[in-house]
């Protein structure tokens, strides 16, 4: 009987893990990334086709006083990307700078923790997030998304050569 009883609990604190998911195949969406010790901050939009593995972004970005308006065109299956600043007009064609890595949360990923942001017991105004980590192509990752949707919040990519934030 104990031991039915010490299975069942360690059945259902494992059934309360969040788990591996991919996540939308296709989304647009705001973004943000901030450096106030070098002065850098960028105001952005996103769109990201997994399919086709497609993302395109638009910037407002700032560094110092300097103002650039970067618009972006990442076409991976033909390693490809272009990067236009529309201050100066001018286009840019080089291969991706980051590899394309998948939003969501890929199938090997750890589960690291969980958090609430908002206002814990008011209906409609928190939501729950998980964390996790992993390794995607030789470099370190981490990604949070929302439970029990599984739309993306904050992703970072951690390389040897090269790092790489986004909310």
């Amino acid at each position: 009987m104990r031991a039915v009883v010490l299975l069942s609990l360690i059945a259902v604190a494992l059934a309360q893990q969040p788990s591996q998911c991919p996540g939308p195949s296709a989304f647009s969406g705001r973004f943000r990334r901030i450096d106030r010790e070098r002065q850098y901050f960028v105001d952005g939009r996103i769109w990201y086709d997994e399919l086709n593995r497609r993302v395109r972004e638009f910037e407002a970005e700032e560094i110092g006083r300097d103002r650039e308006f970067i618009d972006r065109l990442v076409l991976y299956n033909l390693n490809i990307e272009y990067t236009v600043n529309l201050r100066n007009r001018t286009c840019t064609v080089s291969a991706p700078r980051r590899p394309f890595v998948p939003y969501g949360v890929p199938p090997d990923a750890r589960f690291q923790g969980e958090g609430t942001a908002g206002v814990v017991g008011k209906p409609g105004e928190e939501v729950t997030l998980a964390m996790f980590s992993g390794t995607f192509s030789g470099e370190n990752y981490f990604v949070s998304v929302t439970e029990p949707d599984c739309f993306p919040v904050q992703f970072g990519l951690l390389g040897n050569q090269s790092f790489f934030h986004q909310e």
